[in-house]
Parts: C-alpha cells; structure tokens; sequence
C-alpha cells in the first residue's frame, strides 16, 4: 500500500473510531483533512478495518472490549426478538471492530419481505425505513431503530436490513480474508459466552 493510500487509511480508521463514521464517509474526509486530490486512490475496506484494528489496539485497548461485548449482548437481544427472520450479524459488532460510537447491523433473511416490519408494528417498536446498499450492492430496504443501551448509558443505532430467503446462500460465502462475513444466532450466543463481561 502507497504512503497516501496508508495515511488515508490511518486518518480514516481515527473517525471511525472516535466519530462512529462509516468507512465510506470516513475515507472521503481524510482525503480532504488531508488536502489530497479527490483523485487520490483510496484504500478498500479491509484496509481500513485493518487500521481501525491498530488505532484501537493503541488507543482503546482498555475500553473496546467491554464496549464491543455490551453491543454484542444488545444485539443478542434483538435477533432473539427477530428470531423468526433468520438474523445474522454483520459489521463492526460481528468482526469485532466496534465501539460505544458504533451502530449494529443485522441482517433478515425473509420469506416475505414487509413480515420484519409488520413484526416492529405488532411490537409498537418506533422504526425509520430507509434504503441502503446491500452485501452484493443491491438496495435492500432497512428498518432503523435507536435502543438505549443501560450499559452503554447512550442510545444505539441498530439497522434491520431485511433481505429475501433466497440472499441467504451467498450470505455465508468467505470474504476476502477467509472469514465468516455474518454471524447467526448461535454464533452470536457463542461469541457473548466466550467473553464475558
């Protein structure tokens, strides 16, 4: 990776982190708190993530891992409570990048895709439904929702990106770097019980 591609993911990995950006929005502005071209190559994801990973380890080791587990428990809770959809974590929360500034991105797996947001109305859950980009940079609809956190003692975004049945074959194939790019309920469960509070 050339200097420009490592600064801009240094930087970047620092908003994610102390701002909760998206890697996405993050990149862009490093480019321009940098004063690089908008032209200037950008580092992927993984880059990024791999940052995020040694900005955390500097400078969060003592907070990251109780914050990551409280959202690991949080979003344990809302994908018992969406059971019937086949949930699936995905993000930061799942590979373990995450921190208190981080949202929790669960993945529906749907026979019929309006059922996940019938569910929230039955439940009287205040959701907002917006458009996002998918795994395979489809638009899938998501149902975002702000839950407080008593651990935390903050509120948390958690998006419900509702997907067909179907989606959930490629779903489960390896990423880049031969992991599992979601977690089902049971891995979930697994990964609060391995590290506990």
């Amino acid at each position: 990776m050339d200097s420009s591609r490592t600064e801009i993911a240094a930087t970047a990995a620092r908003m994610v982190v102390e701002e909760g950006l998206e890697y996405g929005p993050a990149k862009r502005r490093a480019v321009k708190q940098l004063g690089l071209s908008t032209r200037t190559a950008l580092p992927d994801n993984a880059e990024v993530e791999d940052a995020v990973r040694e900005y955390i380890e500097l400078f969060c080791a003592d907070t990251q891992p109780a914050e990551l587990q409280a959202l690991r428990r949080l979003a344990l809770v809302w994908m018992e409570r969406m059971a019937g959809f086949r949930p699936h974590l995905a993000g930061a929360v799942w590979h373990g990048t995450a921190t208190r500034l981080s949202d929790i991105h669960i993945q529906l797996f749907c026979d019929d895709p309006k059922s996940a947001e019938i569910a929230l109305i039955d439940h009287n859950v205040a959701y907002e439904p917006r458009t996002v980009t998918g795994f395979q940079g489809e638009s899938v609809e998501a149902l975002s929702l702000s839950v407080p956190s008593r651990e935390l003692r903050a509120s948390i975004g958690i998006h419900l990106m509702v997907y067909d049945h179907d989606d959930l074959r490629g779903a489960l194939k390896a990423d880049a770097k031969g992991r599992t790019p979601r977690g089902d309920l049971c891995a979930v469960q697994n990964l609060v019980r391995e590290d506990p509070p």
